[in-house]
């Protein structure tokens, strides 16, 4: 029984020790010896009984944080930062409800995250973005350790805003997107719509844009959408699907959305330059005949008159039907001007003959040159009418649109100065298809080439 007495005995001094050596570390603390703190729990660390205590590693974190602040224990101490985060996460694994903080404070929490936020601060004016990525990052932990156990005065905040932006913006500039991603998508995703976060919404959807990550991309543009309503995020879309998609694949969207009638204004214009364009693109047009590109030209177009459709003020859209009707008038009265030296090189080369008899079969040997190409001279003439009567009709909208305007930005003055000239060329050309033959005509259509020539660079 005595043994068993004089065991307890010691039991209870031991007990006694460990609880008076808790007390110099805390007097200590109080008085902002943090060096003798840090002595004194170094002290009670070594011993491996101690280790198993939470409260060990709360004084060990808040005395080490604490002296992060003070420059010569910086100094002293190099290993001061990796000590104290380390001894905060035992801390974290011993007590994940935080007793131990909660009861004697969360000083040195507060105190790491000022030296990650601070030092990400001082990185980010230095330009320095791959130590302010890993200060952020350090900052962020710490703050989220605050608001996740509202720590902080303000209870109804979910997360340190200021950080999270600084760590995104930091992963931004120092080329390291699927860093910058991982907080962007955070303030993302937490719909915060202050000013200028903006940029982050459309960091996000350019981002999964350009690595062609497609669930990422609608999540965020969806988020986008509903963040700021009034951005025009179909550009994006139109703008991926450009990208991403296989011409097919751009076929099978639109015909869907349009059957659905789930397409926008924009939407239209957008596939509508989409399928004009594959005329003149490269890649693109080698794979196709002029059959199916001038198939798909056509589908632009009515693209276009739908999206002109749903915003008849849109001159964009007028002007941009006129010119590829414009543009194809063009082409095909090239065709009959070559024709026509085609014909004149022919007849040049017939050598001259004076008997009649010999004369004859030259010239209907010739003629059997010369017939097919006037013939297709004359066919010509349909598509041509109806090339140049459309393009003059969506062009004079255009002109009707762009000259209502009081104010007109960049781009109408350059639609309206581009506009009269092509109109202005088209009424020459048929002004002058009926020179001599219809003399109300030629006035009629002279009257107009002087109306729109005269409003050459006038807007």
């Amino acid at each position: 029984m005595k043994k068993l007495q004089l065991l307890s005995m010691i039991v209870l001094m031991a007990l006694g020790t460990n609880a008076q050596d808790y007390k110099k570390v805390q007097t200590a603390v109080l008085i902002n010896k943090f060096e003798d703190a840090k002595t004194e729990i170094d002290k009670i660390a070594a011993d491996p009984k101690a280790q198993g205590k939470a409260e060990t590693w709360f004084f060990k974190s808040r005395i080490y944080a604490a002296l992060i602040k003070n420059p010569d224990a910086f100094k002293k101490y190099p290993n001061l930062v990796t000590d104290a985060d380390a001894a905060f996460q035992k801390l974290m694994e011993m007590d994940p409800t935080l007793v131990q903080i909660k009861d004697k404070g969360s000083d040195a929490i507060y105190d790491m995250y000022s030296y990650g936020f601070n030092n990400g601060i001082r990185s980010f004016n230095g330009k320095m973005w791959d130590s302010a990525c890993t200060y952020f990052a350090y900052a962020v932990s710490y703050s989220d350790v605050l608001f996740k156990n509202k720590l902080t005065k303000d209870q109804t905040m979910a997360f340190d805003t200021t950080s999270i932006l600084y760590a995104g913006y930091s992963g931004q500039n120092a080329s390291k997107p699927d860093f910058a991603c991982k907080y962007y998508a955070r303030l993302a995703e937490a719909k915060v719509t202050t000013d200028g976060y903006i940029d982050v919404y459309k960091y996000l959807v350019i981002t999964y844009m350009n690595d062609k990550k497609e669930p990422e991309f609608r999540k965020y543009l969806a988020i986008s959408k509903g963040a700021y309503p009034k951005e025009n995020w179909e550009d994006y879309e139109i703008e991926y699907i450009d990208r991403n998609f296989t011409l097919a694949d751009k076929v099978a969207y639109y015909d869907k959305a349009d059957a659905g009638g789930n397409m926008t204004e924009m939407q239209y214009l957008q596939f509508g330059e989409i399928f004009v364009n594959v005329k003149h693109d490269a890649k693109e047009k080698d794979k196709h005949d002029s059959t199916q590109l001038d198939a798909y030209e056509k589908k632009g177009v009515e693209a276009y008159k739908k999206g002109f459709a749903k915003n008849n003020q849109n001159a964009i859209a007028s002007y941009n039907i006129g010119v590829i009707y414009y543009n194809n008038f063009g082409l095909l009265d090239d065709k009959v001007s070559a024709n026509i030296k085609q014909v004149q090189t022919i007849n040049a080369s017939k050598p001259v003959e004076k008997d009649p008899k010999k004369k004859a079969a030259l010239d209907a040997k010739f003629k059997t040159q010369t017939d097919p190409i006037l013939k297709s001279n004359l066919d010509l003439q349909v598509p041509i009418k109806e090339n140049i009567d459309q393009a003059t009709d969506w062009l004079e909208k255009t002109y009707a649109i762009v000259k209502a305007k009081t104010t007109r930005t960049s781009t109408d003055k350059s639609i309206g100065n581009k506009t009269v000239d092509f109109l202005a060329n088209m009424y020459q050309y048929k002004r002058d298809q009926v020179r001599g033959k219809d003399a109300k005509a030629f006035d009629a259509l002279e009257a107009k080439y002087k109306l729109y020539d005269g409003e050459h660079d006038k807007f």
